[in-house]
């Protein structure tokens, strides 16, 4: 059997077991029932070209005044990317935390190592299967909104792809910290802990330049430059989706490649 295709039967068992614990049918319940809220909760009428009347389950939006179609799609994408990199990312964390050690149940892991596939495998296998079932998902809304909204506007910001992009890649750095915990310590609850804790010091780690002079040691302003730069930085991957929808481009790469 070849790597790629060991991979591949990986894959499908993370896909098998997200479905046998609904984890995939709920992430997919939830993107459709948001997808659903702007298809039939919002309507937009366009008046005047570039402003439009907006209701919401019927009733009128800003006081019955026409309001700039451009703006308003900008934010409301931008709502729906700050989901994703808030209470998706960490919906999508849990979920992983509980995918990833159950690979290392006895009687499971036995079985697995029985077959003719390495531990380096079936560790990449796993960690591919839960991103693509995660991935599919913040695709799924992503995309189902960008269409709901274009349709109803003629406003297709392409800039909004890179929200799902982005975040994807975010939850693709947090998996790696949720599969290292769970193999230190075959535990879901810790790997769920430490990966959270990443995510809530990122805002505070990325103000790094106007909180270090506070502190009076020099090892302590140091101690928090390095920081910044050694930990994932979700904070400022979701800013960079910011000024991507607004049309500012990135002030920098760093976040990525760092």
């Amino acid at each position: 059997m070849s790597a790629a295709t060991q991979t591949l039967a990986l894959v499908r068992d993370t896909f098998r077991e997200s479905f046998a614990r609904k984890i995939f049918w709920g992430f997919l319940a939830c993107s459709t029932l948001l997808i659903l809220f702007f298809l039939l909760a919002l309507n937009i009428d366009l008046v005047e070209g570039a402003r439009a009347a907006v209701t919401l389950f019927g009733k009128e939006v800003n006081r019955g005044r026409l309001v700039d179609v451009d703006l308003m799609v900008t934010r409301i994408l931008g709502g729906v990317a700050a989901f994703l990199f808030t209470a998706g990312l960490f919906l999508s964390i849990f979920a992983a935390a509980g995918l990833i050690p159950t690979v290392f149940e006895p009687g499971r892991i036995e079985l697995l190592l029985s077959k003719p596939v390495s531990r380096l495998r079936l560790l990449l296998g796993r960690f591919a299967g839960t991103l693509a079932v995660i991935v599919c998902n913040m695709f799924y809304l992503v995309l189902g909104v960008w269409a709901v909204l274009g349709l109803k506007t003629g406003i297709w910001k392409s800039s909004f792809l890179w929200a799902a992009v982005l975040a994807a890649f975010a939850f693709a750095v947090m998996l790696t910290v949720v599969l290292l915990v769970s193999v230190a310590s075959n535990s879901a609850v810790l790997a769920t802990m430490v990966t959270y804790f990443f995510i809530l010091v990122s805002p505070l780690l990325a103000q790094h330049e106007k909180i270090a002079p506070l502190f009076r040691q020099q090892w302590s302003r140091d101690l928090m430059k390095w920081l910044y730069y050694l930990c994932p930085k979700v904070y400022d991957l979701g800013n960079s989706s910011r000024l991507a929808l607004e049309g500012k481009g990135f002030e920098s790469w760093m976040p990525l490649w760092s």
